[in-house]
């Protein structure tokens, strides 16, 4: 029996999603270009490799468009707005496509516009600290975690506080899809209708602001012009509902993630505690440690060799951002935390000309909450023992669906 047989990889197993980095170890180790037959893809779990992936122009991001082709015509008119907003997602496009549409966004969402958001990120926190009040016993995700990304993307396209459930549910229902697009026949209907009323409640904020600008950032976006060219109007539909849901998802779950793992160090929280400026250090570190995004889909383009394996044109390849942070050629005890590591920079947000748009303000979100949330409870500890917690079951999104903490102040 040869290794890559020996190796079953199951992400859909329970015990894979509550901690997959075993698995991701071995594979390291073992195999770590592995040919997957569940997934009908290679999966890469090495530092080195991942991040050659992220930059190789001869392997592509375009991977919805052709999984969309290949979709019978019944089943292509069930997720018509999917289709249609998903397909203009930067985060699915190859230049030129990608590199026009980043162009022009970020005239808007750059590093400035983000950090200038800080006094906004730190009105929302003290406000959902408050809101939690003096209870000894909180869901840190539902009461706090969950909201403030979703919050901040709002008050950056100027969609009413209001819309906060509604916003969150809709995204929970879109998340059906992206999460895995091999799904239930049901699933498929409820992530379609929940993009059409999305699409539907930027289309309106959209037509509003055209009609009257306002200082937000939305406004910014719909009068983007650069040498005569514009965002089209499902591109700019597409683009904020990209910006809402990736930049909500997974903050939430790096928030999150991060007060796990300080909870797991508690000699580390300790010393974020008593440093506060540690905080841009320490949340590149919980970003490494247990990342947000598990992992980014590629396509070969160009036939290649990787490690000895041939990759194919159409193979997929999916690079595995946490087994890569985690590798132990890349970092020196990689399975612990340390708030002081120095070292390679980390893959959470992907790398090159596709990493995320939004990571300047995932960061400064990180770096105001963790330490804010340290403060406002000088005692925090997981309310259940941490094998009973529940994890998102999904390859791209690695995130708990609760983390329900006692909490003192």
């Amino acid at each position: 029996m040869s290794i890559a047989q020996a190796i079953d990889f199951r992400p859909d197993a329970p015990e894979f999603v509550a901690d997959p980095y075993p698995v991701l170890r071995r594979m390291q180790e073992e195999d770590p270009v592995h040919w997957s037959p569940r997934l009908k893809a290679w999966v890469l779990t090495r530092y080195d490799d991942v991040k050659a992936v992220c930059l190789d122009r001869e392997i592509s991001s375009d991977r919805l468009r052709p999984f969309f082709a290949t979709l019978p015509g019944p089943e292509s008119q069930r997720v018509a707005d999917i289709i249609r907003y998903l397909s203009h997602w930067m985060v699915f496009r190859d230049p030129p496509e990608h590199t026009r549409l980043r162009r022009l966004t970020s005239k808007v969402f750059n590093l400035q516009s983000m950090h200038a958001m800080r006094p906004v990120v730190e009105d929302l926190v003290r406000w959902l600290l408050e809101r939690c009040g003096a209870r000894g016993k909180i869901d840190f995700i539902a009461d706090f975690a969950g909201p403030l990304p979703a919050l901040v993307i709002m008050a950056m396209l100027g969609v009413p506080r209001e819309e906060l459930e509604r916003v969150k549910r809709l995204s929970d229902d879109m998340a059906l899809f992206i999460g895995s697009s091999r799904m239930a026949a049901e699933k498929y209907d409820i992530a379609e209708a929940a993009t059409h009323e999305m699409a539907a409640l930027f289309r309106e904020l959209i037509a509003a602001r055209g009609a009257a600008p306002r200082g937000d950032l939305l406004s910014a976006l719909v009068n983007i012009e650069e040498g005569g060219d514009r965002l089209t109007d499902d591109e700019l539909v597409a683009t904020c509902i990209l910006l809402l849901f990736a930049g909500h998802e997974t903050t939430t779950n790096h928030i999150a993630n991060g007060l796990l793992a300080l909870l797991r160090f508690p000699g580390e929280m300790q010393a974020l505690c008593a440093d506060p400026g540690l905080a841009p250090r320490a949340v590149e570190e919980l970003l490494r440690y247990d990342g947000p995004s598990g992992v980014q889909v590629r396509i070969v383009k160009v036939e290649q060799e990787l490690r000895g394996k041939r990759l194919k044109p159409g193979d997929r390849v999916f690079v595995m951002l946490n087994a890569a942070n985690r590798d132990p050629a890349a970092y020196h005890d990689p399975d612990r935390v340390d708030l002081r590591r120095d070292g390679v920079p980390h893959l959470a947000f992907g790398f090159g000309m596709h990493i995320c748009l939004g990571f300047p303000l995932a960061r400064l979100e990180g770096q105001i909450a963790i330490p804010a949330a340290l403060a406002r409870w000088r005692t925090m500890e997981l309310a259940v023992p941490v094998d009973r917690l529940e994890w998102i079951n999904s390859m791209v999104f690695r995130g708990m669906k609760a983390l329900p903490l006692r909490v003192a102040a």
